[in-house]
């Protein structure tokens, strides 16, 4: 990884081709570069949350994930590489059980929504799990290539990661109601109300 940008437009991608971090080249349209761009959009969103303004410890909390989320990409960049550790799984996990005891327990779907904060926060969920069925995606790809010459399979941590982090943007989208307020702005599914004429 020590190679660094130093021109941002290098006109070597005007043909739909793309370099990856190992030197080799791909169709910007491959399920790498897919998942590439779907994990660069989460962090941009991630990015326009933290600018709302939140809490100390949740802002210090996405600061860490924006870190990891380079450390995934740089993954998918280097087939064969390893970056992204057991230990920042593992960090996702204490911070989603952490957040999530502090809340009462649901008792009905919750609709995306409630103050801007955790309206983002949902938004950086649902691309979480885009992000987490585009490296799934990579991985088939990988495994279908099959034989001695295939791509090295994608390490089961990259999962794991995207896995835990969009269930922990819900728990925080749900902590970001509370934020600040004795009342809760979370919106329920109202599942049996009746149709406007």
């Amino acid at each position: 990884m020590g190679h660094r940008l130093t021109a941002i437009s290098t006109r070597t991608g005007d043909a739909g081709t793309t370099g990856l971090g190992d030197g080799s080249r791909c169709l910007k349209s491959a399920a790498r570069i897919q998942a590439l761009g779907e994990v660069d959009e989460l962090n941009s969103h991630l990015g326009l949350l933290r600018s709302m303004g939140l809490p100390s410890a949740i802002d210090a909390l996405l600061s860490q994930v924006q870190h990891d989320l380079f450390d995934l990409g740089g993954e998918l960049s280097v087939p064969g590489m390893t970056l992204l550790k057991p230990e920042q799984v593992a960090a996702l996990d204490d911070a989603l059980k952490d957040y999530n005891a502090k809340l009462p327990p649901l008792a009905e779907f919750i609709l995306p929504g409630g103050t801007q904060t955790a309206s983002q926060a949902h938004v950086c969920r649902t691309v979480a799990r885009r992000a987490e069925r585009a490296v799934v995606a990579v991985s088939c790809e990988v495994a279908q290539a099959g034989g001695e010459q295939a791509p090295t399979l994608l390490r089961a941590e990259l999962l794991q990661y995207l896995n835990r982090l969009s269930d922990l943007l819900f728990v925080l989208a749900r902590t970001l109601n509370r934020a600040g307020d004795a009342a809760s702005t979370e919106v329920y599914w109202n599942h049996q109300r009746q149709p406007k004429a």
